[in-house]
Order: C-alpha cells, then sequence, then structure tokens
C-alpha cells in the first residue's frame, strides 16, 4: 500500500483561523476553524489581538489533525510540509527579545492613517501615487507602510523599541512564521512576495525593498523581515508546536492563494468574497500599469528560481462585512445564511440602492472620505429589498471593477471560452448564496464559475507548500480543465437593457457617497 501523504494549511482570514489537511488527490481529510475577537476601539479602527491569533492557530493544528486521525489518517507520519494563507496589509510590531507584541493588529480595513495619507500626499511631489511606479500602490490607509508610520509616530513603545533595535515589523504570516520557527529562541523573521508587495515597500521589478522608499518615509530597513519567493521551504516548526519538525514550505497572501487555488493562468480572473471582496487578474510576466483605479500587483512567484506572475487588482472593504452588519447591528437577520431566503421575498430591490462605503471605498474609486448610503427608499421598502439591495452592492462593486479590468487589460490580456465570453471563477464563503452568484453572473452579464470545493485560499497555500517538497507538480495544480468539469456554472439571464439601467443607477448611488466622512455626530 503507497505511503499516505498530506499537506497542512494554515489559513488565517480577517475574522477566523483555519487549519485544514489535504490528501494528495488535494481533499480536504481534516479541518478545524476558531473565530477570534475584532476590536473596534474608535470609528473606523479596526484591531486584532497578535497572541489571540497565535493560540488560534495552535487550537486549529491540534483539532485538525485529531480529527483526520480519528479517521483513520496517519497525519503523524504522512504530513510533509505546510503552507500558510492571511489576511494582507494588517500590521504587527513586536519585540525581537520578548516575543510581545509592542500594539495591537492593525487591521487592513482600518482607516486611523488618513490623516498620515494627506499629508503625505501634499508633501510628496506625485501626490497621491507617488509610490505607484516602483510599488504599483497609491498612497492609501489600506497598505502597511502607513499603519506602520502610525505605529512609529504614535506608539511610544514601539519608538523605544526602534531605537534599540529590538523592534521586528510584518503582517500576519511574517509574525505567525517567526513564531513557528522559534520565536524569541531564533525564529525566522520571513515574509514571502504576495504579502511583501502589499506594504507599498517592495520594489515590484526587484522583488526587494526599495531604498528610495524607505527612505523617503523615515522606515528602519533592519525592522524589516526577508522576502521569500511563494513556494520554498522556509523552515521547520519549532518545539513547542504540536507538528515540530514540519517545513513550512509555502506562503501567500489570502488573494493570491485563492488565484493558485483556482488554477489562475494568464488572462483568467478570480473573485473571492469574504468580508471583503478581491479581484485578480493574472498578467502573466508582465506588469500592466492600470489607468482605471486598479492595482498592479504581484500574483505569485511558485519557487525561488520561478519567474513571477503579475496581476491587476481591486480590492472591495466591504462585501460579506455588510450581511454581517445586517446581522450584527440591524439584527434584521439572525444568520448570514439568512439572507439569502430574505432577499428572494422580492424579485427586485424596488430601487433600493445600499453603497457600504463603511470605511471609504477602495477599488477603482480610492474615496476615502465615502461613507455608507441607503438610497431609493419609500414607505413600499421593506426588509426584503433591504436585503437584497446588500447582495447587489456587492456584486455591483465586483461589477466596477471587472470593468475597469476590462479596460485595463484589453482584448488581447483577457482568455475568452470558446463562446467568446470571459468567464469569472469565484470563491470564498459567501459563494454558497446561489442568489448572489446569479446576481452577480447576471450584473456582468457573462458566466461566474464556482469551483467544488469554494475554499480554494487554504488550498492554494497547500499546493505552494506541496509543490515545493514534490508531492504536486505545477502541472497538475493548473490542470483548470477537470476543475471546470466539476464545477457550478451561472449564466446570465438578466435584459442587457436592465442590466445598463441598473449600473448607472448604482453608479448615481455611489456618487452619493462621497465627501460625507466630516457629517457631524
Amino acid at each position: 500500500m503507497p505511503e499516505e501523504m498530506f499537506i497542512g494549511s494554515i489559513d488565517q482570514g480577517t475574522t477566523s483561523t483555519r487549519f485544514i489537511i489535504y490528501d494528495k488527490l488535494a481533499r480536504a481529510i481534516g479541518s478545524h476553524q476558531v473565530e477570534f475577537t475584532q476590536f473596534y476601539p474608535e470609528a473606523g479602527w479596526v484591531e486584532h489581538d497578535p497572541m489571540e491569533i497565535l493560540e488560534s492557530v495552535k487550537v486549529c493544528i491540534t483539532k485538525a489533525i485529531d480529527k483526520a486521525t480519528a479517521e483513520s489518517h496517519n497525519v503523524d507520519s504522512g504530513l510533509k510540509a505546510i503552507g500558510l494563507t492571511n489576511q494582507r496589509e494588517t500590521t504587527v510590531v513586536w519585540s525581537k527579545s520578548t516575543g510581545c507584541p509592542l500594539y495591537n493588529a492593525i487591521v487592513w480595513m482600518d482607516v486611523r492613517t488618513s490623516s498620515i495619507c494627506r499629508k503625505l500626499e501634499k508633501e510628496l511631489s506625485g501626490g497621491r501615487t507617488h509610490f505607484v511606479d516602483t510599488c504599483g500602490l497609491p498612497i492609501s490607509t489600506y497598505f502597511s507602510a502607513l499603519k506602520l508610520l502610525w505605529l512609529l509616530e504614535n506608539v511610544d513603545t514601539v519608538k523605544e523599541a526602534v531605537k534599540k533595535g529590538d523592534a521586528l515589523f510584518g503582517t500576519i504570516d511574517a509574525w505567525l512564521i517567526w513564531n513557528l520557527t522559534g520565536g524569541v529562541n531564533n525564529g525566522l523573521h520571513v515574509t514571502d512576495v504576495s504579502n511583501a508587495s502589499r506594504t507599498m515597500l517592495m520594489n515590484l521589478k526587484t522583488l526587494d525593498w526599495d531604498k528610495s522608499t524607505l527612505e523617503t518615509l523615515g522606515i528602519p530597513t533592519e525592522i524589516l523581515p526577508k522576502i521569500v519567493s511563494n513556494s520554498e521551504i522556509i523552515g521547520k516548526i519549532a518545539k513547542g508546536w504540536p507538528i515540530p519538525g514540519i517545513p513550512i514550505a509555502g506562503c501567500l497572501g489570502d488573494q493570491h492563494a485563492a488565484m493558485v487555488g483556482q488554477a489562475c493562468r494568464k488572462g483568467e480572473a478570480k473573485s473571492t468574497y469574504g468580508t471583503g471582496a478581491f479581484i485578480l487578474l493574472n498578467t502573466g510576466e508582465e506588469m500592466i500599469k492600470s489607468n482605471h483605479g486598479l492595482l498592479s500587483t504581484l500574483a505569485f512567484k511558485l519557487g525561488p528560481k520561478a519567474p513571477a506572475n503579475y496581476a491587476l487588482e481591486g480590492s472591495i472593504a466591504i462585501a460579506g462585512a455588510a450581511v454581517q452588519w445586517l446581522r450584527d447591528s440591524l439584527g434584521i437577520i439572525r444568520s448570514a445564511s439568512e439572507i439569502e431566503d430574505l432577499a428572494k421575498q422580492v424579485d427586485s430591490t424596488g430601487g433600493v440602492y445600499f453603497v457600504p462605503a463603511f470605511n471609504g471605498l477602495f477599488a477603482p474609486w480610492w474615496r476615502d472620505d465615502a461613507r455608507g448610503v441607503c438610497i431609493g427608499i419609500t414607505r413600499f421598502t421593506n426588509k426584503s429589498h433591504i436585503a437584497r439591495a446588500v447582495l447587489e452592492s456587492m456584486c455591483f462593486q465586483v461589477q466596477d471593477v471587472l470593468d475597469s479590468m476590462h479596460k485595463d487589460a484589453g482584448e488581447k490580456g483577457e482568455v475568452k471560452n470558446e463562446k467568446g465570453e470571459f468567464v469569472l471563477r469565484v470563491d470564498g464563503g459567501a459563494t454558497i448564496n446561489n442568489l448572489l452568484m446569479q446576481i452577480q453572473a447576471d450584473l456582468l452579464g457573462s458566466p461566474v464559475v464556482r469551483p467544488a470545493d469554494i475554499e480554494t485560499t487554504a488550498l492554494g497555500a497547500a499546493y505552494a507548500a506541496g509543490l515545493a517538497v514534490g508531492v504536486w507538480k505545477e502541472a497538475e495544480i493548473f490542470a483548470s480543465g477537470e476543475k471546470i468539469k466539476k464545477a457550478t456554472i451561472f449564466r446570465p439571464t438578466l435584459d442587457e437593457e436592465l442590466r445598463k439601467k441598473k449600473v448607472e443607477s448604482w453608479c448615481k448611488a455611489v456618487s452619493r457617497t462621497f465627501d460625507l466622512a466630516d457629517l457631524s455626530l
């Protein structure tokens, strides 16, 4: 009987952590998920406790292995490596000597740095796009460099640790790898190219920290982690963790991992629906500069000597989080899964448009002065119309991004099917909602493909790790034809004239969100 081979995957998201164990056929044979606390100290501020995240990883690994072992899988002898994928941009600074965080992690959607952004835009010759040529990113509250600047300016313990040479900076992947490989006992201070590409500090061409950017922002090089590829043996898990000695062999930011999990080759795009929504189009080895509000970013680099694939990305801050808001803040639904049945009770929104600009708008608008609006409300409006408008808001935002993507990539930059259609691959928890997926296809006017396994982020990290240790070959990972056979395809049914009118109405609603950040309390 052939030896069983397994790859583990840590999937550290914005609201929860998971550990999934995959077999050689990329089937999940054991998993565990833990939700952790979201902290909102002030309006627009979002934080996580890095120590709670560490503990969640430990619990998930232990419980997932227990579950797989209970199903008669010999994980202890068959686990070959683990991959890691994480929420991007979220920023941690910790002490090298004590291993303790010097402040809570500042989450990607946090907007406390808006005043720093405005100041830099005024001071720098290139304004908001000053660093775009090197890192592909505009000056925005979204990216790690601005969060790090805030910590350096406002937190005394961080300032002191930097002066003493005791501070380490990283996104969540770097924090986890450092702890998993030993922490204060020679833990490895490492990040990967995809996470580094979201800091605003990495040069997209050299794939190294950009010296001129660091000098301009006053960020010391010595606090930064070493940058590695997405698929290579980084180090081994230290004693004190559930699986000591197992290599960490893959690391990608969550959206990049989803691209690998969805087997997105050049010209193919995927949209992940989670707390936010993130649409990436693989542009191959060519970096395309966007003229329509998108980001140029790294897609993946599957090995130290492998070529880098680039991507155009549109990031949406609030997608599934709007459903959570309906549940937790308004009490319109008791669980996220209820929204589909509630929205199905009506066949349209009744002219209601909801724009969830809770903390501003990301791509393609980039307006941190925007705030949420719900317009078109009449005495006829009921909670089903609101629920349907929330689902539509997720799909309209994706449509905005894809419209920009089509303009930037052009006909040559996109792969179409035999019917001449551009197909969007989708994944993430919200995609189990069939109504949401049908609305998405209707508003795009093109097919949407949902894979049999919608949790492609964890799978992508597992693929990267398995590739590094020889469990899979790249050709097996990108054999997408087989995956689409098992997928569910949603085709548009909406009249084209009505689709265009709805998109126009949505754009009108978006315009109403601008310049609302200073409304009086």
